[in-house]
C-alpha cells in the first residue's frame, strides 16, 4: 500500500460543532430558527450547498428559496469559524504518525470548501503530515465523483491498487466504489454502522488503529 486518502469531517476530525455553530449563526442572521445537532449531522457530507439547502428547508424556508443568500452568509461565517472547537478523533494523530513513519503518502479529500479544508487540516495536524489536501472547488467535482481521488493519486504517484480510501458516510463508500479503490468505512463519525453497511461497505472499523491491518 502506497497511499491513504482520508475524508475529513467525521473521519479525521469531529467538526460537527463548528458546522452547527456556523449554520445556526447563518440562520439567525436570516431571521430563521436554528436546527438541531442531529439534523445537522444528517445534512453533512455532500458539500456546503446541500447542507444549507436542507438547513433552510428544516428551518422553514421550504424548497430553500433563499439558498443564494444563505450561501453568501454561510461562506462568510464558516470561513471565520471553520476550526471552532474542532478536535481530532481519539487515535487519529497516533495513526497518522504511524503511517507517516511507514512511508505511506497521506491525503485529505473533502466536500468542505477547499479553503476551509486546508485551514482545518493545517490547524489541527500541522503542515507536515499530509502530502496533499483537496477540498471542494469548481475544478474538482465533489464526491461521490471519483475525480478527486484520481487527482490526488496522480499528485502522489500512486495507482488505484496502491490506495486506501477512508470515510464515515455513504457518500464516501460510493466514492470508493466509483474510483475503484479499496474503501474503509469508519463508525466513529457522522453515520451509523448500519448506514455504511446499507451503502455496501465491505470493511467497517471501530478504531483508527485498525486501519494498520490493511497496510501491506
Amino acid at each position: 500500500m502506497k497511499a491513504c486518502i482520508f475524508d475529513l469531517d467525521g473521519t479525521l476530525t469531529d467538526t460537527l460543532e463548528s458546522i452547527l455553530y456556523s449554520v445556526n449563526k447563518s440562520l439567525q442572521e436570516m431571521d430563521l430558527p436554528a436546527i438541531s445537532d442531529k439534523q445537522c449531522e444528517r445534512f453533512v457530507g455532500n458539500g456546503a450547498r446541500y447542507l444549507m439547502e436542507h438547513a433552510l428547508d428544516a428551518a422553514g424556508d421550504k424548497g430553500a428559496s433563499r439558498i443564494d443568500e444563505a450561501m453568501q452568509v454561510y461562506s462568510r461565517i464558516f470561513g471565520a469559524n471553520c476550526t471552532y472547537r474542532v478536535t481530532p478523533y481519539d487515535g487519529i494523530t497516533e495513526l497518522l504518525k504511524s503511517l507517516k513513519e511507514m512511508g505511506i503518502k497521506l491525503a485529505v479529500l473533502s466536500n468542505k470548501p477547499h479553503g476551509q479544508t486546508v485551514d482545518v487540516v493545517q490547524t489541527i495536524f500541522g503542515r507536515d503530515i499530509f502530502d496533499q489536501i483537496q477540498g471542494q472547488t469548481d475544478l474538482v467535482p465533489r464526491k461521490p465523483d471519483p475525480a478527486g481521488i484520481y487527482h490526488l493519486l496522480e499528485k502522489m504517484g500512486a495507482s488505484r491498487k496502491e490506495c486506501l480510501y477512508i470515510g464515515d458516510s455513504e457518500v464516501d463508500i460510493a466514492t470508493g466504489f466509483a474510483a475503484g479503490v479499496r474503501c474503509i468505512g469508519v463508525e466513529w463519525g457522522f453515520r451509523s454502522r448500519q448506514v455504511l453497511a446499507d451503502a455496501g461497505a465491505r470493511y467497517i472499523i471501530s478504531t483508527p488503529e485498525q486501519i494498520l491491518q490493511f497496510i501491506s
